[in-house]
Protein backbone atom coordinates (compact mmCIF):
# COMPACT_ATOMS: atom_id res chain seq x y z
CA UNK A 1 0.00 0.00 0.00
CA UNK A 2 2.77 2.48 1.14
CA UNK A 3 4.75 1.77 -2.44
CA UNK A 4 1.36 2.28 -4.57
CA UNK A 5 0.42 5.69 -2.79
CA UNK A 6 4.24 7.13 -3.43
CA UNK A 7 3.74 5.47 -7.38
CA UNK A 8 1.00 8.12 -7.42
CA UNK A 9 2.82 10.28 -6.36
CA UNK A 10 5.76 10.13 -7.81
CA UNK A 11 3.86 10.25 -11.02
CA UNK A 12 1.93 13.82 -10.28
CA UNK A 13 5.83 14.72 -9.71
CA UNK A 14 6.82 13.12 -12.93
CA UNK A 15 4.83 14.79 -15.41
CA UNK A 16 5.02 18.05 -14.22
CA UNK A 17 8.72 18.02 -14.55
CA UNK A 18 9.81 18.62 -18.11
CA UNK A 19 13.29 17.10 -16.84
CA UNK A 20 12.71 14.24 -14.99
CA UNK A 21 14.37 11.22 -16.08
CA UNK A 22 12.32 7.56 -16.09
CA UNK A 23 15.66 7.21 -13.70
CA UNK A 24 14.07 9.10 -11.22
CA UNK A 25 10.40 7.65 -10.78
CA UNK A 26 12.46 4.13 -10.15
CA UNK A 27 15.09 6.06 -7.64
CA UNK A 28 12.63 6.75 -5.25
CA UNK A 29 11.23 2.79 -4.10
CA UNK A 30 14.51 1.53 -2.76
CA UNK A 31 17.96 2.27 -2.97
CA UNK A 32 19.78 2.40 -6.20
CA UNK A 33 21.58 0.36 -8.34
CA UNK A 34 23.79 2.55 -11.01
CA UNK A 35 25.25 1.18 -14.01
CA UNK A 36 29.11 0.91 -14.06
CA UNK A 37 29.54 2.56 -17.74
CA UNK A 38 26.02 4.99 -18.15
CA UNK A 39 26.09 6.04 -14.27
CA UNK A 40 22.09 5.92 -14.93
CA UNK A 41 19.82 5.00 -12.20
CA UNK A 42 18.37 1.36 -12.80
CA UNK A 43 16.75 -1.16 -10.40
CA UNK A 44 16.61 -4.88 -10.28
CA UNK A 45 14.30 -7.71 -8.28
CA UNK A 46 17.11 -8.58 -6.14
CA UNK A 47 18.10 -5.53 -4.94
CA UNK A 48 14.25 -4.10 -4.41
CA UNK A 49 13.98 -7.77 -2.30
CA UNK A 50 17.15 -6.47 -0.45
CA UNK A 51 15.70 -2.91 0.05
CA UNK A 52 12.83 -4.56 2.09
CA UNK A 53 14.54 -7.19 3.50
CA UNK A 54 17.24 -4.78 5.55
CA UNK A 55 14.31 -1.83 5.79
CA UNK A 56 14.85 -0.30 9.18
CA UNK A 57 11.18 1.63 8.81
CA UNK A 58 7.85 -0.03 8.46
CA UNK A 59 4.99 1.73 7.86
CA UNK A 60 1.84 0.65 8.55
CA UNK A 61 -1.43 2.21 7.36
CA UNK A 62 -1.74 3.94 10.51
CA UNK A 63 1.47 5.38 10.46
CA UNK A 64 0.32 6.30 6.99
CA UNK A 65 -2.24 8.16 8.14
CA UNK A 66 0.44 9.61 10.94
CA UNK A 67 2.17 11.53 8.08
CA UNK A 68 3.42 15.51 8.30
CA UNK A 69 2.25 17.13 5.22
CA UNK A 70 4.87 19.32 4.12
CA UNK A 71 4.87 22.09 1.43
CA UNK A 72 6.96 22.44 -2.00
CA UNK A 73 10.37 21.13 -1.99
CA UNK A 74 12.84 20.55 -5.21
CA UNK A 75 14.55 18.08 -4.89
CA UNK A 76 17.79 18.01 -6.97
CA UNK A 77 19.37 14.86 -7.89
CA UNK A 78 23.18 14.47 -8.22
CA UNK A 79 25.53 11.78 -9.16
CA UNK A 80 28.09 8.91 -7.92
CA UNK A 81 28.23 7.90 -4.38
CA UNK A 82 26.13 10.90 -2.81
CA UNK A 83 23.37 10.03 -5.43
CA UNK A 84 23.19 6.19 -4.31
CA UNK A 85 22.99 7.60 -0.48
CA UNK A 86 19.95 10.49 -1.65
CA UNK A 87 18.06 8.02 -2.64
CA UNK A 88 18.38 5.62 0.56
CA UNK A 89 18.09 8.99 2.97
CA UNK A 90 14.18 9.61 1.31
CA UNK A 91 13.36 5.69 1.41
CA UNK A 92 14.55 5.70 5.18
CA UNK A 93 14.64 8.68 6.72
CA UNK A 94 11.84 11.27 4.60
CA UNK A 95 9.24 9.37 2.51
CA UNK A 96 7.98 7.30 5.22
CA UNK A 97 7.20 10.32 7.47
CA UNK A 98 6.53 13.15 5.11
CA UNK A 99 3.66 13.65 3.20
CA UNK A 100 5.31 15.92 1.14
CA UNK A 101 5.28 17.82 -2.47
CA UNK A 102 8.29 17.06 -4.01
CA UNK A 103 9.54 18.64 -7.76
CA UNK A 104 12.42 16.82 -8.77
CA UNK A 105 15.24 17.55 -11.28
CA UNK A 106 18.12 15.35 -12.34
CA UNK A 107 21.67 17.21 -12.48
CA UNK A 108 23.49 14.09 -13.18
CA UNK A 109 26.07 14.96 -15.37
CA UNK A 110 24.70 13.24 -18.17
CA UNK A 111 21.33 14.47 -17.82
CA UNK A 112 22.78 17.89 -18.21
CA UNK A 113 24.41 16.99 -21.06
CA UNK A 114 21.16 15.76 -22.63
CA UNK A 115 19.57 18.68 -22.02
CA UNK A 116 22.42 20.81 -23.08
CA UNK A 117 22.51 22.20 -19.32
CA UNK A 118 18.79 23.25 -19.24
CA UNK A 119 17.67 21.31 -16.66
CA UNK A 120 20.14 23.10 -14.36
CA UNK A 121 18.76 26.59 -15.24
CA UNK A 122 14.87 25.01 -15.21
CA UNK A 123 15.94 23.65 -11.35
CA UNK A 124 17.05 26.78 -10.30
CA UNK A 125 13.73 28.98 -11.38
CA UNK A 126 11.68 25.97 -9.75
CA UNK A 127 13.45 26.80 -6.54
CA UNK A 128 12.80 30.51 -7.07
CA UNK A 129 9.27 29.85 -7.32
CA UNK A 130 8.73 27.04 -4.71
CA UNK A 131 11.17 28.53 -2.45
CA UNK A 132 13.17 25.85 -1.36
CA UNK A 133 16.14 23.30 -3.05
CA UNK A 134 17.60 20.51 -1.82
CA UNK A 135 20.31 19.36 -3.45
CA UNK A 136 22.96 16.15 -3.61
CA UNK A 137 26.57 16.09 -5.04
CA UNK A 138 26.99 17.04 -8.66
CA UNK A 139 29.75 16.54 -10.74
CA UNK A 140 31.66 19.32 -11.98
CA UNK A 141 33.21 18.26 -15.20
CA UNK A 142 37.05 18.74 -16.14
CA UNK A 143 39.08 17.18 -19.05
CA UNK A 144 38.98 13.57 -17.49
CA UNK A 145 35.13 14.22 -16.98
CA UNK A 146 34.67 15.07 -20.16
CA UNK A 147 36.01 12.15 -21.75
CA UNK A 148 34.88 9.68 -18.70
CA UNK A 149 30.89 10.44 -19.74
CA UNK A 150 31.64 11.54 -23.72
CA UNK A 151 30.12 15.17 -22.72
CA UNK A 152 28.92 17.56 -25.55
CA UNK A 153 31.10 20.02 -23.82
CA UNK A 154 33.01 21.26 -19.95
CA UNK A 155 29.26 22.46 -18.53
CA UNK A 156 29.83 24.90 -15.83
CA UNK A 157 29.38 24.11 -12.43
CA UNK A 158 25.79 23.70 -11.49
CA UNK A 159 26.25 25.26 -8.18
CA UNK A 160 27.34 28.04 -9.92
CA UNK A 161 24.62 27.76 -12.06
CA UNK A 162 21.72 28.04 -9.72
CA UNK A 163 23.88 30.72 -7.36
CA UNK A 164 24.10 33.07 -10.85
CA UNK A 165 20.01 32.36 -11.10
CA UNK A 166 19.47 32.98 -7.77
CA UNK A 167 21.50 35.61 -6.01
CA UNK A 168 22.16 34.91 -2.19
CA UNK A 169 25.17 33.95 -0.13
CA UNK A 170 26.39 30.52 1.06
CA UNK A 171 26.49 30.19 4.82
CA UNK A 172 28.49 26.77 5.89
CA UNK A 173 27.97 25.76 9.40
CA UNK A 174 30.03 22.61 11.24
CA UNK A 175 27.92 20.16 12.79
CA UNK A 176 29.14 19.14 16.67
CA UNK A 177 29.10 16.26 17.57
CA UNK A 178 30.81 15.73 21.45
CA UNK A 179 33.14 12.66 20.74
CA UNK A 180 34.48 13.71 17.25
CA UNK A 181 37.49 16.00 18.42
CA UNK A 182 38.55 19.14 17.32
CA UNK A 183 41.41 20.49 16.06
CA UNK A 184 40.43 24.05 17.65
CA UNK A 185 39.38 22.88 21.16
CA UNK A 186 38.03 26.04 22.65
CA UNK A 187 35.42 25.84 19.95
CA UNK A 188 32.02 24.74 21.50
CA UNK A 189 29.93 26.64 19.59
CA UNK A 190 29.42 26.46 15.48
CA UNK A 191 31.33 29.47 13.45
CA UNK A 192 29.10 30.00 10.52
CA UNK A 193 31.01 31.20 7.50
CA UNK A 194 28.98 33.36 4.70
CA UNK A 195 31.19 33.38 1.60
CA UNK A 196 29.86 36.31 -0.84
CA UNK A 197 30.37 33.86 -3.94
CA UNK A 198 30.04 36.73 -6.46
CA UNK A 199 33.39 38.00 -8.57
CA UNK A 200 36.36 39.27 -7.04
CA UNK A 201 39.38 36.76 -7.73
CA UNK A 202 36.80 34.44 -9.18
CA UNK A 203 35.54 37.03 -12.20
CA UNK A 204 38.58 38.18 -12.80
CA UNK A 205 41.13 38.92 -15.31
CA UNK A 206 44.79 37.78 -15.10
CA UNK A 207 47.69 37.52 -17.75
CA UNK A 208 51.20 37.09 -17.85
CA UNK A 209 52.66 40.68 -18.96
CA UNK A 210 55.18 39.81 -21.59
CA UNK A 211 57.67 42.71 -21.13
CA UNK A 212 58.56 46.18 -20.20
CA UNK A 213 55.33 48.47 -20.46
CA UNK A 214 52.89 50.49 -18.73
CA UNK A 215 50.06 48.47 -17.18
CA UNK A 216 46.67 50.81 -17.19
CA UNK A 217 43.35 50.08 -15.78
CA UNK A 218 40.56 51.90 -17.73
CA UNK A 219 36.37 52.81 -17.07
CA UNK A 220 34.52 54.56 -19.99
CA UNK A 221 31.04 55.26 -19.02
CA UNK A 222 27.93 55.61 -21.46
CA UNK A 223 27.77 58.64 -21.05
CA UNK A 224 31.42 59.17 -22.03
CA UNK A 225 33.45 59.86 -19.35
CA UNK A 226 36.54 58.23 -18.98
CA UNK A 227 38.75 57.41 -15.58
CA UNK A 228 42.28 55.96 -16.69
CA UNK A 229 45.05 54.70 -13.88
CA UNK A 230 48.14 53.97 -14.10
CA UNK A 231 48.64 50.53 -12.31
CA UNK A 232 52.43 49.95 -12.93
CA UNK A 233 55.53 50.62 -15.30
CA UNK A 234 56.62 47.55 -16.02
CA UNK A 235 60.42 47.22 -16.57
CA UNK A 236 60.36 43.68 -17.14
CA UNK A 237 57.84 40.65 -17.66
CA UNK A 238 55.35 40.15 -14.77
CA UNK A 239 52.05 39.13 -13.75
CA UNK A 240 48.57 41.27 -13.37
CA UNK A 241 45.29 40.86 -12.07
CA UNK A 242 42.17 42.88 -13.06
CA UNK A 243 38.61 42.24 -10.83
CA UNK A 244 35.79 44.06 -9.68
CA UNK A 245 32.45 43.34 -7.60
CA UNK A 246 28.79 45.52 -7.95
CA UNK A 247 27.21 47.31 -5.17
CA UNK A 248 23.76 45.71 -6.03
CA UNK A 249 25.71 42.02 -5.30
CA UNK A 250 27.41 43.56 -1.86
CA UNK A 251 24.05 44.84 -1.08
CA UNK A 252 22.37 41.53 -1.60
CA UNK A 253 25.50 39.88 0.56
CA UNK A 254 25.02 42.21 2.96
CA UNK A 255 20.97 41.75 3.47
CA UNK A 256 21.81 37.96 3.55
CA UNK A 257 24.23 38.11 5.77
CA UNK A 258 21.97 40.44 8.25
CA UNK A 259 18.96 38.17 7.65
CA UNK A 260 20.39 35.09 8.55
CA UNK A 261 22.51 36.11 11.89
CA UNK A 262 18.91 37.69 13.05
CA UNK A 263 17.19 34.63 12.79
CA UNK A 264 20.02 32.48 14.02
CA UNK A 265 20.41 35.07 16.74
CA UNK A 266 24.03 35.09 16.40
CA UNK A 267 25.98 38.02 16.24
CA UNK A 268 27.63 39.26 13.19
CA UNK A 269 31.08 39.71 12.05
CA UNK A 270 31.95 40.88 8.86
CA UNK A 271 35.95 40.84 7.71
CA UNK A 272 37.60 42.52 4.90
CA UNK A 273 41.37 44.00 4.26
CA UNK A 274 40.05 48.17 3.87
CA UNK A 275 43.62 49.51 5.44
CA UNK A 276 45.03 48.20 2.23
CA UNK A 277 42.11 48.01 0.02
CA UNK A 278 40.40 51.51 0.58
CA UNK A 279 38.28 52.16 -1.78
CA UNK A 280 37.34 47.77 -2.82
CA UNK A 281 37.49 46.48 0.49
CA UNK A 282 36.08 50.22 1.75
CA UNK A 283 33.00 49.51 -0.17
CA UNK A 284 31.84 46.63 1.39
CA UNK A 285 32.57 47.72 4.84
CA UNK A 286 30.15 50.94 4.15
CA UNK A 287 27.67 49.11 2.22
CA UNK A 288 27.19 47.16 5.33
CA UNK A 289 27.47 49.98 7.97
CA UNK A 290 24.94 52.01 6.06
CA UNK A 291 22.27 49.11 6.00
CA UNK A 292 23.08 47.93 9.50
CA UNK A 293 22.48 51.50 11.21
CA UNK A 294 19.21 52.01 8.75
CA UNK A 295 17.62 49.08 8.76
CA UNK A 296 18.75 46.17 11.17
CA UNK A 297 20.69 47.72 14.47
CA UNK A 298 16.73 48.23 16.31
CA UNK A 299 16.29 44.33 15.10
CA UNK A 300 19.68 42.98 16.21
CA UNK A 301 19.81 45.33 19.48
CA UNK A 302 16.06 43.85 20.24
CA UNK A 303 17.47 40.14 19.96
CA UNK A 304 20.73 40.89 22.28
CA UNK A 305 22.96 40.97 19.35
CA UNK A 306 25.30 42.68 17.06
CA UNK A 307 27.12 44.07 14.17
CA UNK A 308 30.72 44.47 13.68
CA UNK A 309 33.28 45.09 11.21
CA UNK A 310 37.33 43.77 11.57
CA UNK A 311 40.24 43.31 9.79
CA UNK A 312 40.23 39.87 8.58
CA UNK A 313 43.96 38.98 10.09
CA UNK A 314 42.33 40.55 13.33
CA UNK A 315 39.54 38.31 12.42
CA UNK A 316 40.83 35.02 11.94
CA UNK A 317 43.01 35.47 15.27
CA UNK A 318 39.74 36.46 17.20
CA UNK A 319 38.26 33.06 15.46
CA UNK A 320 40.96 31.15 16.63
CA UNK A 321 41.19 32.14 20.37
CA UNK A 322 36.63 31.88 20.43
CA UNK A 323 34.37 29.52 21.72
CA UNK A 324 32.83 30.21 18.40
CA UNK A 325 28.92 31.43 18.25
CA UNK A 326 29.21 33.45 15.65
CA UNK A 327 28.29 34.18 11.76
CA UNK A 328 31.09 35.57 9.96
CA UNK A 329 30.62 37.06 6.36
CA UNK A 330 33.44 37.00 4.23
CA UNK A 331 34.72 38.34 0.88
CA UNK A 332 34.72 35.52 -1.66
CA UNK A 333 37.99 34.04 -1.62
CA UNK A 334 38.05 34.48 2.58
CA UNK A 335 35.41 32.77 2.59
CA UNK A 336 36.39 29.88 0.42
CA UNK A 337 39.29 29.54 2.26
CA UNK A 338 37.33 30.05 5.90
CA UNK A 339 34.83 27.87 5.53
CA UNK A 340 37.44 24.96 4.60
CA UNK A 341 39.77 25.61 7.42
CA UNK A 342 36.92 26.13 10.13
CA UNK A 343 35.32 22.94 8.75
CA UNK A 344 38.83 21.15 9.68
CA UNK A 345 39.15 22.77 12.33
CA UNK A 346 35.93 21.49 14.02
CA UNK A 347 37.41 18.06 13.20
CA UNK A 348 35.78 16.59 10.22
CA UNK A 349 34.92 18.49 6.22
CA UNK A 350 31.89 15.08 6.09
CA UNK A 351 30.42 17.58 8.95
CA UNK A 352 29.52 20.25 7.84
CA UNK A 353 26.40 22.03 6.19
CA UNK A 354 25.74 24.40 3.48
CA UNK A 355 22.71 26.88 2.83
CA UNK A 356 22.71 29.15 -0.09
CA UNK A 357 20.01 31.80 1.40
CA UNK A 358 18.71 34.69 -1.29
CA UNK A 359 18.55 38.39 -0.04
CA UNK A 360 14.65 38.21 -0.18
CA UNK A 361 15.41 35.59 3.37
CA UNK A 362 12.24 33.36 1.40
CA UNK A 363 14.25 31.27 -0.47
CA UNK A 364 16.92 28.97 0.35
CA UNK A 365 19.35 26.12 -1.38
CA UNK A 366 20.39 23.41 1.25
CA UNK A 367 23.04 20.69 0.10
CA UNK A 368 26.14 18.96 1.37
CA UNK A 369 29.06 20.84 1.67
CA UNK A 370 30.62 18.01 0.77
CA UNK A 371 31.77 16.87 -3.04
CA UNK A 372 30.37 13.14 -4.97
CA UNK A 373 32.67 10.99 -2.94
CA UNK A 374 33.86 9.26 -6.97
CA UNK A 375 36.48 7.00 -4.67
CA UNK A 376 33.67 4.99 -2.53
CA UNK A 377 31.68 4.55 -5.71
CA UNK A 378 34.32 2.70 -7.62
CA UNK A 379 34.15 0.18 -4.85
CA UNK A 380 30.25 0.72 -5.15
CA UNK A 381 30.45 -0.42 -8.78
CA UNK A 382 32.68 -2.56 -8.56
CA UNK A 383 30.19 -4.93 -5.18
CA UNK A 384 33.04 -4.07 -2.72
CA UNK A 385 31.85 -2.43 0.77
CA UNK A 386 31.34 1.12 1.20
CA UNK A 387 31.32 3.49 4.62
CA UNK A 388 30.57 6.68 3.30
CA UNK A 389 29.28 9.37 5.35
CA UNK A 390 25.57 10.31 5.61
CA UNK A 391 25.61 12.91 7.68
CA UNK A 392 25.92 16.04 5.21
CA UNK A 393 23.53 14.88 2.81
CA UNK A 394 20.65 14.16 5.69
CA UNK A 395 21.54 17.73 7.02
CA UNK A 396 20.41 19.17 3.36
CA UNK A 397 17.13 17.77 3.87
CA UNK A 398 16.78 19.14 7.27
CA UNK A 399 17.70 22.43 6.75
CA UNK A 400 15.76 22.98 3.80
CA UNK A 401 12.74 21.09 5.72
CA UNK A 402 13.26 23.07 8.33
CA UNK A 403 13.18 26.54 6.23
CA UNK A 404 10.15 25.24 4.42
CA UNK A 405 8.42 24.85 8.08
CA UNK A 406 9.29 28.46 8.54
CA UNK A 407 7.33 29.92 5.49
CA UNK A 408 4.25 27.86 6.37
CA UNK A 409 4.17 28.25 10.12
CA UNK A 410 4.04 24.13 10.16
CA UNK A 411 5.47 23.15 13.52
CA UNK A 412 5.38 19.67 13.22
CA UNK A 413 7.57 19.38 10.34
CA UNK A 414 9.93 21.70 12.29
CA UNK A 415 10.01 19.00 15.44
CA UNK A 416 10.51 16.53 12.20
CA UNK A 417 13.31 18.28 10.93
CA UNK A 418 15.03 19.14 14.42
CA UNK A 419 14.63 15.56 15.72
CA UNK A 420 16.11 13.51 12.56
CA UNK A 421 18.82 16.29 13.07
CA UNK A 422 19.37 15.19 17.00
CA UNK A 423 19.20 11.36 16.32
CA UNK A 424 22.40 11.79 13.78
CA UNK A 425 24.04 13.36 16.09
CA UNK A 426 22.99 11.27 19.16
CA UNK A 427 23.72 7.99 16.49
CA UNK A 428 27.34 9.69 16.26
CA UNK A 429 27.84 10.16 19.99
CA UNK A 430 26.63 6.95 20.98
CA UNK A 431 29.37 4.95 19.22
CA UNK A 432 27.79 4.15 15.44
CA UNK A 433 29.06 5.60 12.32
CA UNK A 434 31.10 5.56 9.09
CA UNK A 435 34.77 4.82 8.61
CA UNK A 436 35.65 8.47 8.67
CA UNK A 437 34.20 9.59 11.66
CA UNK A 438 36.01 6.65 13.11
CA UNK A 439 39.43 7.63 11.84
CA UNK A 440 39.01 10.88 13.11
CA UNK A 441 37.82 9.95 16.57
CA UNK A 442 40.53 6.99 16.91
CA UNK A 443 43.46 9.49 15.63
CA UNK A 444 44.63 7.20 12.58
CA UNK A 445 43.20 4.79 10.28
CA UNK A 446 45.81 1.93 11.75
CA UNK A 447 44.08 2.68 14.83
CA UNK A 448 40.52 1.39 13.13
CA UNK A 449 39.16 -1.78 13.83
CA UNK A 450 36.33 -3.47 11.19
CA UNK A 451 33.94 -3.00 14.85
CA UNK A 452 34.54 0.36 15.00
CA UNK A 453 32.37 1.55 12.52
CA UNK A 454 29.34 0.81 10.35
CA UNK A 455 28.54 0.45 6.17
CA UNK A 456 27.05 2.99 4.52
CA UNK A 457 23.89 1.40 4.40
CA UNK A 458 23.77 -0.40 7.58
CA UNK A 459 24.40 2.85 9.37
CA UNK A 460 21.19 4.58 7.96
CA UNK A 461 19.20 2.01 8.79
CA UNK A 462 20.91 2.78 12.30
CA UNK A 463 19.29 6.38 11.98
CA UNK A 464 16.26 5.45 10.77
CA UNK A 465 15.96 2.74 13.38
CA UNK A 466 16.60 5.75 15.63
CA UNK A 467 14.56 7.99 14.43
CA UNK A 468 11.65 5.81 14.61
CA UNK A 469 12.07 5.53 18.08
CA UNK A 470 12.74 8.91 18.51
CA UNK A 471 9.76 10.32 16.97
CA UNK A 472 7.47 7.46 18.64
CA UNK A 473 9.15 9.05 21.73
CA UNK A 474 7.70 12.40 20.96
CA UNK A 475 4.63 11.22 20.24
CA UNK A 476 3.84 9.62 23.65
CA UNK A 477 5.25 12.57 25.44
CA UNK A 478 3.09 14.89 23.74
CA UNK A 479 0.22 13.37 25.05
Amino acid sequence: MFALRRTAAMMTSVHRQPHLSQAVFRANFAISAADPKTHKISMDNERMSAVSEHSSVVCSSEQMAQKIKAGPVVDVLGDEMTRIIWDSIKDKLILPFLDIELHTYDLGIEHRDQTEDQVTIDCAEAIKKYNVGIKCATITPDEKRVEEFNLKKMWKSPNGTIRNILGGTVFREAIICKNVPRLVTGWQKPIVIGRHAHADQYKAVDYVVPGPGKLTLTWKGTDGQVIDEVINDFKGPGIALGMFNTDDSIVDFAHASFKFALDRKLPLYMSTKNTILKKYDGRFKDIFEDLYNKQYKKEYEAAGIWYEHRLIDDMVAYAMKSEGGFVWACKNYDGDVQSDSVAQGYGSLGLMTSVLLCPDGKTVEAEAAHGTVTRHFRFYQQGKETSTNPIASIFAWTRGLLHRAKLDNNEPLKQFAQTLEQVCIDTIESGAMTKDLAICIKGSINAVSREDYQETFEFINTLAKNLETALTKNAVSAK
